[in-house]
């Protein structure tokens, strides 16, 4: 009621005086990290979400043991690991011994599951064997070796096809030159008007499929698509973030990416779930270009209620945290396209 008898003027001059005291406050709380700390404990919750969050998904991680969704985190970051020194130029005699016990401890967990992935299995048996035909068996110790012997040297079925390192001579060549692939990205619009039409599943799992293939740290893939197919919850989902109003009634399917913070037992890496979904998400952009789909990423700023709003409609742990939302669809022929000029690479590029 007050802010309606106050003269514009008045107003003006308040908000500016706010924003220098919010000014004069952030610079006196940045000057040591303890004051930061402070600020951010007393002054503002921000970060309050994501503190929980973290520590939840650290607290899961243990509970768990590592496994996720028929598969298991810390065997596959361990079995990569192990790819990593296979490729090492000079060969090592040994190495991996820091946890190569705790990879066959993982391993052992799930020789005999029925539900476990049958490829990721497949993957692992391939490089534990290749890693002890590789290696100074005689380095490693008894125990280990026994193992081996018992429960892994014999899976080996001699001129199959092995899931294991290769040559870089031996990678698929696409054949994509870098003119075709920039002509992609251009084609590739963030497209907001869609046609009336259904996007058919088959061709959002394929997208999906290329996108898998993005580098993820340490292969986990801390990443999950959650796709809403069919209105009224498309139009929900779409309508929860900022920037949607006007175009989000006509979206025929959303992708909610997300990351999971069980993923991973320290907080060092946190961020891992951004940095791999946002490569995931771009992969699944380009796919779904190549398939005759138009998408925009939606900006997903970390706001408390939009989280909890779209947590809970999604009935996502806190573990899981929306990192973009993606609109798919048939782009309207009649629809307009913002043009957005981009940086030239001499503005990008810092030369060290």
């Amino acid at each position: 009621m007050i802010k309606k008898y106050i003269p514009q003027g008045i107003k003006d001059v308040i908000i500016a005086l706010r924003d220098k005291g919010q000014i004069l406050v952030i610079w006196l709380f940045s000057r040591s990290r303890f004051l930061s700390s402070f600020y951010y404990c007393f002054f503002s919750r921000t970060f309050a979400r994501e503190h929980q969050s973290v520590l939840l998904g650290r607290l899961s991680y243990r509970k768990n043991k590592g496994m996720k969704d028929n598969s298991n985190v810390l065997l596959r970051r361990n079995i990569h690991r192990i790819e990593k020194g296979l490729i090492m130029q000079p060969q090592k005699p040994i190495f991996a011994l820091d946890y190569i016990g705790e990879t066959i401890e993982q391993f052992d967990l799930i020789i005999n599951s029925e539900t476990y992935d049958k490829n990721e299995l497949k993957w692992v048996e391939d490089v534990l064997i290749k890693y002890y035909k590789t290696i100074n068996t005689e380095l490693l110790p008894i125990k280990l070796q026994q193992y081996f012997e018992i429960n892994i040297t014999k899976k080996d079925k001699g001129d199959q096809k092995k899931h294991i390192p290769y040559a870089f001579s031996d990678r698929i060549n696409s054949k994509v030159t870098a003119d075709q692939f920039k002509t992609l990205c251009i084609q590739r619009r963030s497209v907001r008007w869609f046609e009336n039409k259904e996007v058919p599943n088959s061709l959002l799992e394929k997208a999906v499929e290329i996108a898998s293939l993005a580098p993820s740290a340490c292969n986990r893939q801390p990443f999950k698509f959650y796709i809403a197919n069919k209105k009224p919850l498309s139009q929900q989902l779409i309508n929860i973030p900022m920037g949607t109003k006007g175009f989000a009634d006509n979206v025929p399917c959303t992708i909610v990416v997300s990351g999971d913070l069980s993923y991973y037992p320290t907080e060092r890496d946190r961020h891992l779930i951004y940095i791999d979904s946002a490569l995931a998400g771009m992969q699944l952009m380009l796919a779904l270009e190549t398939l005759g789909l138009s998408s925009c990423p939606i900006n997903w700023p970390d706001l408390e209620d939009k989280e909890i709003k779209i947590s809970n409609l999604l009935n996502l742990p806190q573990t899981i945290r929306p990192t973009m939302l993606i609109a798919v669809g048939y782009g309207a022929p009649e629809g307009k396209i913002p043009y957005s000029q981009k940086k030239p690479a001499n503005q990008l590029i810092n030369y060290i």
